[in-house]
């Protein structure tokens, strides 16, 4: 019998194992695995990225760093990951907007989030919810939508920035209503928050998990959530849908992207951790504590998801850019 074809698969698997194994002892090495954030420290990205963090590290049994690179809607941290040596040891933890909305609005953007950068699995999904003032006049979306076509112009509605996800929430409420609105862009959510709080704003949408607390304190009152199907976080407010918007659904979402050629045997490895890590306990746990829902899957489906949300902001964010 001619061995020469077992010894080559011998020799092959070895290789692969020795591959798979190298990324503990080299993240050792090298202080750990950096993960990319492309926001500033404090914000609802960073803050699941410091959940994730330690439990890839224990899944990979090694460290795992979160490194802060702002600026650029979070495309800098997806540029130092496109040119980052394809070892396995610099990921980025990379929210939805930058790979979805930024392409389509930011004038000089040097990262190509199709091309330059691989995913390798989603993490989480999550909603933003459509709050009003306490005291408010508008009870439901309906009435919101019926002032915006009797006063064109007149419903203002404020967001973390342009560009972000609550504003392209409002911008695809009002395309899809056709009704004309006017957004107030605000220097991050809280600012907006507060205004919708004193009664300067009418309405803004705000991520689940970060307007719950309002909503808990009587201080603004929830109309809609713009997720296909309702939030446990917040399970008697309608969804936009059900409310009246027929076909509206916008949800945000992290995933964990990777240089590109990356060998096949690291990536698998990285893969496998971080489904070991969303199964754990803690990190579903605190899904359900923040308001964020699993989204389970593969880098080929981040990639079909992003492409098809992309199209869709084309066409919503029409006229609008930033430098």
């Amino acid at each position: 019998m001619n061995t020469l074809p077992r010894r080559r698969l011998l020799a092959a698997l070895a290789a692969a194992g020795a591959l798979a194994t190298a990324l503990p002892a080299a993240a050792q090495n090298t202080g750990g695995v950096r993960l990319l954030v492309g926001y500033a420290a404090g914000g609802p990205v960073d803050a699941f990225a410091r959940i994730f963090a330690p439990l890839l590290a224990k899944e990979l049994g090694s460290n795992v760093l979160v490194e802060n690179k702002p600026g650029a809607s979070g495309a800098l941290a997806g540029e130092a990951t496109a040119t980052a040596a394809p070892d396995g040891l610099t990921l980025w933890f990379a929210a939805s907007p930058t790979i979805t909305i930024a392409p389509n609005i930011q004038k000089k953007m040097r990262l190509d989030p199709a091309k330059d950068v691989v995913p390798l699995a989603p993490l989480l999904n999550y909603a933003n919810v459509l709050v009003v003032p306490k005291d408010s006049p508008y009870k439901t979306l309906g009435d919101v939508l019926a002032y915006a076509k009797a006063h064109p112009g007149k419903v203002f509605f404020g967001s973390a920035g342009v560009g972000a996800s609550n504003h392209l929430s409002g911008e695809l409420m009002a395309h899809m209503a056709k009704v004309d609105m006017t957004h107030v862009p605000y220097k991050g959510n809280a600012p907006a928050m507060n205004d919708v709080i004193g009664g300067q704003l009418q309405m803004m949408f705000d991520i689940v998990g970060g307007a719950k607390k309002y909503i808990d304190a009587g201080q603004v009152r929830p109309l809609a959530v713009t997720s296909a199907t309702r939030n446990a976080m917040l399970p008697d407010v309608p969804t936009m849908r059900e409310a009246g918007l027929a076909g509206y659904e916008v949800n945000g979402w992290y995933a964990l992207y990777a240089p590109p050629k990356l060998p096949a045997a690291v990536a698998d490895k990285l893969v496998a951790a971080t489904k070991r890590a969303q199964a754990s306990a803690e990190f579903q746990q605190r899904l359900g504590q923040l308001g964020y829902t699993a989204w389970t899957g593969t880098g080929a489906d981040v990639a079909a998801h992003a492409a098809k949300e992309r199209a869709m902001w084309a066409t919503v964010t029409k006229g609008i850019e930033i430098d």
